[in-house]
């Protein structure tokens, strides 16, 4: 069902020439523009209160993204592109609007998107703010700061390792929190620090729900694999898209041109993006949760963290700038949980 919106933010139906979808607008049509892009198991709902915030004169643009919410069902993300669909997908929002250049921030899924974006096309963008941005080498089944495969296969990544009842409560629409693997005991235990629930964390929910789900959705298909845990990437879905078997190489990124300034944002407390992540299947074996772990040495946890510090610092190191802020208390959204702290540092870095 549809989701109200805030006072202040616009949703339309826009078709540009890759995807149908909703597009949420806050602030004035000839405001200073500034794209976000939303995470996994969410949509452009999230982004709504940083939205109607933004300071006067900027234009607050939110779509959802392919395989979430009201983008079109049909249209599925070619895995084996990496967040190729998902990037275009974004220039070609850019390109319907008529803008030439805007603000962009993404958090998590939304962060990924974001690195390609920055590879693809950095001349379109006048700042990026990375949220708890997912590792510019993609999630799972690699170890160290560079990034080195488990397994040459990328056992360990993609869509094989979805959980199978929250993905069955993803598809009832359970909107209780009767169970940990419901959707909003996830998000309360995983997503936000505990014990903090936002106002709107109905609507939240909502957009958790409208996940598109499935063999070429969400999680995805995938690969039987002789590798722990036995599971390698499929080619469709998110979760697929994400593996590092299909991530672009981070060596474009110090050498493009322009060097758009970035802002990484990051809670103290995020439990999705760490260096020890909650979905980590190392983190999942070395408690005992996944039989057969074969131990820190063949698959020790991604260490998402320091792989983010370690690219931005030879970003930096080849004529970028990047600032990194920690938000105390907080998890994987600060923009949600604690929207003053995050503006404080975000405004800014629009404002210059």
């Amino acid at each position: 069902m549809p989701i109200q919106t805030l006072p202040g933010i616009t949703a339309k139906s826009i078709k540009t020439n890759r995807i149908t979808t909703r597009v949420l607008f806050s602030g004035p049509e000839d405001g200073i523009p500034v794209l976000l892009l939303h995470g996994n198991l969410s949509s452009a709902t999230w982004w709504e209160e940083v939205m109607v915030t933004l300071p006067p004169g900027f234009r607050g643009i939110a779509s959802d993204q392919r395989g979430f919410g009201e983008a079109d069902l049909a249209q599925k993300i070619d895995a084996t592109r990496g967040m190729g669909d998902l990037a275009d997908d974004a220039v070609a929002l850019l390109d319907h609007l008529g803008i030439e250049q805007a603000h962009i921030v993404g958090n998590s899924l939304g962060g990924s998107v974001t690195w390609r974006l920055l590879m693809d096309c950095p001349e379109r963008f006048l700042t990026a703010t990375q949220v708890a941005p997912g590792s510019p080498y993609g999630f799972g089944g690699v170890k160290g700061i560079n990034a080195t495969p488990c397994y040459a296969d990328f056992a360990g990544s993609g869509g094989g390792l979805a959980n199978p009842e929250l993905l069955k409560r993803l598809a009832a629409g359970d909107r209780s929190a009767d169970t940990m693997f419901s959707p909003r005991s996830a998000f309360r235990m995983l997503v936000v620090k505990p014990p903090f629930i936002p106002q709107r964390e109905d609507a939240l929910i909502e957009a958790m729900l409208a996940m598109h789900l499935g063999d070429r959705d969400f999680p995805g298909d995938f690969a039987r694999s002789p590798n722990w845990p036995f599971v390698a990437p499929g080619q469709w879905g998110t979760a697929n898209a994400l593996s590092p078997k299909y991530a672009d190489d981070v060596n474009r990124l110090y050498a493009v041109t322009p060097k758009v300034d970035i802002l990484w944002i990051r809670g103290s407390h995020d439990l999705a993006v760490s260096d020890n992540a909650v979905s980590d299947p190392a983190t999942v074996g070395a408690a005992g949760l996944l039989p057969n772990w074969p131990g820190p040495d063949v698959y020790p946890p991604q260490p998402m963290i320091g792989q983010t510090r370690a690219v931005l610092e030879k970003y930096a190191a080849a004529g970028g700038s990047y600032r990194e802020v920690v938000i105390p208390a907080t998890g994987h959204v600060p923009y949600i949980e604690n929207l003053a702290a995050f503006n404080a540092v975000f405004h800014p870095q629009l404002i210059g």
